[in-house]
């Protein structure tokens, strides 16, 4: 513990020109007298630490002293590509790997460089999870993370959804984990099962357990690709029915906001020609009726439902609901 104390010490010194005693004890998370033992024995083992005394002091490496301890773990230089993720490398237990990688990284750059991870920050931030949802941690990310990082077969207890006849059941399978996918605060794992790469939600695994024996990874795989085709398609495969509206102009801009984009944009290009008002009737996949009414209302007047009679009557209600309320 304390050498690595001290590494990171001489990393920091090397970083920056000058730590005092109160910053470097706040970086290591050690009490100033603790620090001061530190130097002293970096100084005793052959490391040129200098200490200025004074309100301006503070402690600084001399003659522009380099270390070699530079060079970055395979574990670090993966987690650096994620750096711009803290949430993301939190949750999958990589944070520690990816705080070593980027004080590495800043001791090895030129003093006209060194602010470059802190300019980054100030600029740019990805916040994954979507509005109105408090994203919870799956308890067994961490164990599927170092799975995926070191190419080991996973032995897992899943629990399948999506279907009636598999609600709340539990499977056993071996998979190759490939990637994982961090979408609107959820966290999915793309694995291949026998012959086929397929997608899970981290959440619904109850168990597993890494296999001493590695998988030989598809490096032709390319794990960005799949998931947008995985994406696209599932986002279809909601799509069951068809409701068949007249927009405003103002409602075929709001109609991309109040249901599947794709579908929506692709609807709007099959219109019909505008008419003397500008109102297009369009055919609309939707999800459900139940769907679909609870989403194209939010368009108000700028909607008017034509086919099916069951959801024309729903919005016909709805409206003389509205204007009783608003009389």
């Amino acid at each position: 513990m304390r050498a690595a104390r001290l590494i990171k010490m001489v990393l920091l010194l090397q970083a920056r020109p000058t730590m005092t005693a109160a910053e470097l004890a706040a970086e290591l998370e050690v009490s100033e007298r603790t620090v001061t033992r530190d130097a002293q024995a970096l100084s005793d083992a052959g490391v040129p630490v200098y200490a200025e005394r004074g309100r301006a002091g503070g402690y600084r490496l001399v003659g522009g002293y380099r270390t070699r301890l530079t060079g970055l773990a395979r574990d670090e230089a993966e987690a650096l590509f994620l750096s711009g993720l803290p949430a993301a490398l939190r949750e999958m237990g990589l944070e520690d790997a990816a705080s070593a990688a980027r004080l590495k990284v800043s001791a090895a750059l030129t003093p006209s460089l060194r602010d470059a991870s802190s300019s980054a920050a100030r600029r740019f931030h990805l916040d994954a999870p979507s509005w109105y949802h408090e994203p919870e941690t799956p308890e067994l990310l961490p164990a599927i993370a170092d799975a995926v990082w070191d190419d080991r077969l996973l032995r897992v207890r899943y629990r399948r959804g999506g279907g009636r006849d598999h609600a709340g059941t539990e499977v056993a399978r071996e998979l190759a984990p490939y990637g994982l996918v961090l979408k609107a605060g959820i966290w999915y794992l793309c694995a291949r099962a026998g012959e086929d790469v397929r997608v899970y939600r981290i959440d619904r695994f109850t168990a597993v357990e890494a296999a001493d024996e590695r998988f030989e990874r598809d490096e032709g795989f390319d794990l960005p690709g799949f998931w947008a085709e995985r994406a696209a398609q599932f986002a279809r495969s909601l799509l069951r029915t068809e409701v068949t509206v007249r927009v405003s102009e103002r409602g075929g801009r709001m109609l991309a906001y109040a249901g599947d984009r794709a579908a929506a944009a692709s609807a709007l290009a099959e219109a019909s020609e505008p008419d003397p008002d500008g109102w297009r009737t369009l055919t609309l996949p939707v999800e459900s009726l139940d769907v679909a009414y609870g989403q194209l209302l939010a368009l108000g007047p700028e909607l008017e439902v034509v086919a099916p009679e069951e959801l024309r009557a729903r919005f016909t209600e709805a409206a003389e609901r509205l204007r009783e309320l608003y009389r």
